[in-house]
């Protein structure tokens, strides 16, 4: 560092502007790393990581898994450390010999991204959620709360969270494309202002796959956990005139929908009031890409007695509660669903605000079932609705540029029979 000081003086404002200024974005992304490396990265792992470590070897914590926690912070910490390196050579060479350095920077920011930062920082990242959900679950433990207080008292953590060092390499994954364009904006030449503004672009591209794996898979750790507490009744219970003496209903049995939902993305869930006979009843809605699912909730007493269940509680508190969902009727596959708005005129004289009707057809276009939702606001009805539409005209568009192939664990009776 020493020496970048004393050769510093070498590039000034007046002399070279447009080099001082590539400097200086050059200098931007080597400083902004160094904090990145050393009070984030490290922290994480002499702080945190290594005193978990250590207690391991101890027999103390040893139920806590250091991966779910950290993933691969050890793989982070190496390629930063090499990136730094790489970027400090690349800044001497620039001030030593100002012509020539600039293809050198290139080459190496391109080779970094493309080899070892993005797939690295995208591992970890992949994994932040659960790592946070698991987190959570340890929290109100007294040992491991310890462990976390010890840690974070830590003069290296400056008053910082283990929950707040987790989430840097996402926000440091974010501001790479950043850097590398205020970089491009002050390079001499042509070759290398458009060789970096290739580089943010594959960042850039990097980060939306990322966004889009997180979501398949926060998705698919949704619906596994759903697919547990789903519960299916059998036709003689789900309809009370249905018949069944009991030496025959084992033949009915062996046909199950529990992996139904394996393969499908949720799209919206939410609480709804369904109008009953006599009163309104508590459901949960499940849309997904293929069906919807109208369940009712019932509380697993020995989980969640002590718990009030609100009318704005989501699907993962529900879920920790230890809550079970049954579905009602049979799943409403969303090419033989009609939407029907109750209108605020009807609505009124009913009695039945922010209200719309779901009704199931058949192949034969017959109703064979109907539902009068009620949401808890004019908004929530319409976000209903407008999720509902959007998944049916999706399905329907699909199915026109690829019909559905009937197999054991993702068909459905498709309207084009």
């Amino acid at each position: 560092m020493s020496f970048l000081r004393d050769q510093s003086s070498q590039v000034s404002a007046a002399s070279n502007p447009q080099g001082f200024k590539r400097q200086e974005a050059i200098w931007e992304l080597f400083t902004s790393e160094c904090v990145y490396f050393l009070d984030q990265l490290m922290v994480l792992k002499e702080v945190f990581l290594a005193t978990l470590t250590n207690l391991h070897m101890r027999n103390c914590l040893t139920d806590v898994d250091s991966w779910r926690l950290f993933a691969n912070l050890n793989e982070l910490c190496l390629v930063s450390f090499g990136f730094l390196n790489k970027i400090l050579h690349v800044i001497k060479d620039t001030l030593e010999i100002m012509e020539g350095g600039g293809p050198t920077l290139l080459e190496l920011l391109s080779k970094a991204f493309q080899e070892s930062v993005c797939h690295c920082l995208q591992k970890y990242c992949l994994n932040y959620s659960t790592a946070l959900l698991y987190l959570d679950s340890l929290k109100p433990r007294e040992d491991f709360g310890s462990y976390v207080k010890w840690c974070e008292r830590n003069d290296q953590c400056r008053r910082l969270q283990l929950r707040d060092l987790l989430v840097a390499p996402l926000q440091r994954l974010t501001r790479y494309p950043l850097l590398l364009r205020n970089i491009a904006k002050r390079c001499q030449t042509e070759d290398e202002t458009r060789g970096l503004q290739v580089v943010a672009e594959q960042v850039d591209t990097s980060i939306c796959d990322l966004e889009g794996k997180v979501k398949w898979m926060d998705n698919y750790q949704k619906v596994k956990q759903l697919r547990d507490a789903l519960v299916w009744q059998p036709v003689w219970e789900r309809d009370k005139r249905a018949f069944f003496p009991e030496n025959l209903k084992h033949l009915l049995k062996a046909v199950t929908l529990e992996n139904l939902i394996s393969h499908r993305s949720l799209l919206h869930e939410g609480k709804m009031g369904l109008t009953g006979n006599t009163k309104l009843n508590d459901v949960y809605l499940f849309l997904f890409d293929e069906f919807l699912l109208i369940t009712k909730i019932k509380r697993n007493k020995k989980v969640c007695h002590s718990v009030v269940l609100l009318s704005n509680l989501e699907l993962d508190h529900l879920l920790k509660e230890g809550c079970t969902f049954t579905v009602l009727d049979q799943p409403v596959s969303l090419d033989r669903l009609q939407l029907k708005n109750i209108d605020q005129l009807n609505a009124s004289t009913s009695g039945l605000p922010h209200s719309f009707i779901i009704m199931h057809q058949n192949r034969y276009q017959q109703c064979i079932g109907a539902f009068i939702l009620q949401a808890a606001s004019e908004s929530a009805k319409k976000a209903w609705m407008s999720k509902i539409e959007d998944a049916v005209t999706a399905l329907l568009k699909l199915d026109s540029q690829q019909p559905r192939v009937k197999s054991s664990s993702l068909w459905l009776e498709s309207s084009q029979i």
